[in-house]
């Protein structure tokens, strides 16, 4: 059975995350991606890493499903290789500074004239605007998208999201543009070009709290916890500020991750109230309604957490879903890499690799039923240039010189 990308060429550009995060997604469908690195790689081979002398783990939990070549932008030879690639490719991804793709002489247009079909697409930390020339990392994304502002509790400091919103994120929202300029080129026989700023998927994702601070006009925000509001959207801790309150309640025995997030829909409060030994509230005027409750949400979690401390947070999910009312432990980093299900699922998968041996990593999100994903090993350093370059009409004696002249 083929893959939906099966057929397709990436030419990857990218480094650290936010690139890679996206062209590893392409490889998981199918593309045959071909990470273009400098002679010396990608800076995250070294980064972070847990084992001397192998490539990180930061590295190939981003990199596989990929070959890699080597090859200097600034030689002259490498500027003719680099030519005859993007003649071949479909899509080229690349996350540098503003402009650097540029300064080596491969402009847009300069990109168009070689290959009218290619797919460019860029990720930047910020779009044209006075913010252009900024450097970005994973945070400063978070921090300038709206995400730090509204993360946190109320009388404490903006915080930042585990989840990789900003690089990750970033990338996801790549994927999304470049396979729509790849359907269009379907019709009109045209690459475009991709443009995705960290800046603006961030605020993508924190769109409800713009929804938030545009209600603020018309009054409090009676979903949040807060008692005082100003003009603009306050931190509400682990409130959700949606129609359907939540809240993280403790769980026994207490560790740092004994809890379980709980959300009352008006339909689970009679069973809920029972569960917890209170199923008086569900007749109590003073708790019966979602807008009788909704002041005292603060009170409603506390009553549910009286009880909830009395159990683990496994016999809390089972008594409550068995009743169908939302609710989700909080599972650790270990509880996730040790979970059966997600192993089953293919959520997270074990790699061998040939330097390292095994290391676990996420599996693909995207299930599709007439394109399964096997995620493969990462490439070594340079590990596909003779079978890349050969295409290109390199001899294996030239290939030699090449590295010996740094070329490669």
């Amino acid at each position: 059975m083929g893959k939906a990308l099966e057929g397709v060429r990436v030419l990857d550009m990218t480094h650290v995350q936010s690139g890679p995060s996206c062209t590893q997604l392409l490889g998981w469908l199918g593309a045959d991606v071909v990470k273009l690195e400098a002679p010396s790689g990608d800076i995250t081979r070294q980064q972070l890493r847990d084992v001397p002398g192998v490539d990180s783990l930061y590295f190939t939990m981003l990199n596989c499903n990929k070959r890699s070549i080597t090859l200097n932008m600034k030689s002259a030879r490498g500027k003719e290789l680099f030519t005859g690639l993007v003649k071949e490719a479909d899509i080229l991804v690349e996350n540098f500074g503003p402009g650097a793709v540029d300064r080596m002489g491969f402009t847009w247009e300069r990109l168009q004239e070689l290959n009218p079909r290619l797919v460019y697409a860029s990720i930047k930390g910020f779009g044209p605007g006075r913010y252009a020339d900024f450097k970005a990392y994973e945070v400063i994304a978070q921090a300038m998208g709206g995400s730090m502002s509204t993360t946190g509790f109320e009388d404490g400091p903006p915080l930042a999201t585990g989840a990789q919103i900003g690089d990750s994120g970033t990338g996801v929202h790549a994927v999304a543009g470049i396979l729509a300029a790849l359907y269009q080129r379907g019709q009109t026989g045209r690459g475009q070009r991709v443009q995705v700023a960290m800046q603006h998927a961030v605020l993508n994702l924190c769109r409800v709290k713009l929804r938030d601070q545009q209600r603020l006009a018309h009054g409090p925000l009676r979903e949040y916890p807060n008692e005082m509001f100003g003009t603009e959207v306050p931190r509400s801790g682990n409130a959700s500020g949606g129609g359907q309150p939540g809240w993280a309640v403790r769980c026994s025995p207490g560790g740092p991750n004994d809890y379980i997030y709980v959300i009352v829909q008006p339909v689970g409060w009679r069973p809920l109230s029972a569960i917890i030994g209170r199923p008086e509230l569900a007749e109590d005027p003073e708790w019966a309604t979602p807008e009788a409750r909704l002041p005292k949400l603060d009170k409603m979690f506390q009553l549910i957490e009286e009880w909830s401390i009395q159990h683990d947070k496994w016999t809390v999910l089972d008594r409550l879903n068995a009743q169908n009312i939302p609710c989700g432990p909080i599972l650790s980093t270990r509880e996730l890499v040790e979970d059966e299900s997600l192993r089953a699922e293919g959520a997270v998968v074990t790699v061998e690799h040939p330097e390292r041996g095994s290391f676990v990593t996420v599996g693909s999100p995207l299930h599709l039923s007439d394109s399964p994903v096997e995620v493969t090993t990462p490439p070594l350093l340079g590990e596909h240039n003779q079978e890349i370059y050969a295409g290109l009409g390199v001899t294996p004696e030239e290939l030699a010189q090449l590295k010996r002249d740094g070329v490669v």
